[in-house]
């Protein structure tokens, strides 16, 4: 079994930074959140559900379909008497962490503008 960090779960609240990226990284508004869930090694479906519990499973089934078709995360079906199925990033998925880092930290320095702006226009 592969040793995992527990992910942390202020990153993906209501009032994270992340949120107010005006663009998005994949299909939806939370792939940018599933590609930093498996940034540390591969998750369970499960796994990935505790810090994305605001998901529903119908929209995060969604988002790793589309991550995959996009060839950033791949799945893996282990087998055994109930198989495991694991997404983690691919090479490609890997690449796209800096960049979603660095939209991250630009939403962050920009918190108080991103707001006003949205405030401005309902």
């Amino acid at each position: 079994m592969t040793d995992r960090r527990p992910l942390p779960r202020d990153m993906f609240e209501e009032v994270c930074p992340s949120r107010l990226v005006p663009f998005r990284f994949g299909d939806n508004k939370w792939s940018a959140l599933v590609l930093r869930c498996l940034e540390d090694g591969p998750r369970r479906f499960s796994e990935l559900r505790v810090p994305l519990h605001r998901v529903t499973p119908k929209v995060l089934t969604q988002s790793l379909r589309g991550l995959e078709r996009a060839g950033l995360v791949s799945r893996t079906v282990r087998p055994g008497p109930a198989p495991r199925v694991e997404y983690a990033l691919t090479p490609l998925g890997r690449g796209l962490l800096e960049p979603l880092a660095a939209a991250c930290a630009w939403a962050a320095e920009n918190w108080d503008e991103i707001l006003d702006a949205r405030e401005r226009h309902p």
